[in-house]
């Protein structure tokens, strides 16, 4: 009796934001992007849903009611937003009691003392006063934070070996401040790599997001070179970036 192979065919589907080639049984979601449907991964659908690019057959999706929990807040987008106002029927903070001045003393001389149980420290400023942070510093400390990340693990060595191989690359880290994370783009004439760090990750680990054999895959912005490569693999920020 003759056997017959049973041959199974999985489309070859990338996902249009980071180029990862989905697993088998991942199931895309599709976005229309400049009016062409565009196949994104799991992971990507929360940045596409902020770029604003509707759903394929949907009106989109500035409506949704769950976008805001989709899009998180990482520790980075926080410091976006700067001091926030003190609530309403909280707790006062005592106030410092003036001490009477001697009677043979110089009124102008009397000094203010604290009161019973409150700590006399005037050099720590409240909380409230402070300024925010610029974003361009939190932007480059993002950054610096994420190739930090990317140092401490094996892809180094890696980078290393290629540009002894292939000279050296392109290397650029572009921050989302909306999802807190960091995608670092390791490009060649003839192959590239992306990784990419969540900010809000406890680890603060890169991880391998997607990998491509030609420049023509990256998008323009993942072109820009922000940054160096070292003798070791390590990368920094360019001068230019600060």
């Amino acid at each position: 009796m003759a056997t017959r192979a049973i041959v199974t065919s999985q489309p070859d589907i990338a996902c249009f934001v980071c180029g990862r080639r989905l697993l088998r049984g991942e199931q895309p979601e599709v976005f229309l992007v400049d009016g062409r449907p565009q196949n994104v991964c799991e992971l990507c659908a929360p940045r596409a849903a902020h770029q604003g690019w509707p759903r394929n057959g949907a009106e989109g999706l500035k409506d949704e009611p769950d976008l805001q929990q989709r899009v998180r807040p990482g520790l980075f987008s926080r410091l976006w937003r700067g001091p926030q106002p003190r609530p309403r029927g909280g707790r006062a903070r005592a106030r410092p009691v003036a001490a009477r001045a001697p009677l043979d003393a110089d009124r102008d001389a009397a000094v203010e003392a604290p009161a019973f149980g409150v700590a006399a420290d005037r050099t720590e400023p409240l909380h409230d006063a402070a300024e925010p942070a610029s974003p361009g510093a939190i932007e480059h400390a993002a950054l610096e934070h994420a190739l930090e990340a990317f140092n401490r693990g094996e892809y180094p060595r890696r980078v290393a070996g290629l540009t002894r191989s292939l000279g050296v690359p392109e290397v650029s880290a572009i921050y989302d401040r909306h999802l807190s994370v960091v995608t670092i783009v390791v490009a060649w004439e003839l192959c590239w790599y992306r990784y990419r760090v969540d900010l809000d990750d406890p680890e603060l680990e890169a991880r391998m997001v997607g990998e491509g054999r030609t420049l023509e895959q990256l998008p323009r912005h993942e072109r820009l070179a922000n940054a160096t490569i070292g003798d070791a693999g390590a990368l920094s920020l360019a001068v230019a970036a600060v």
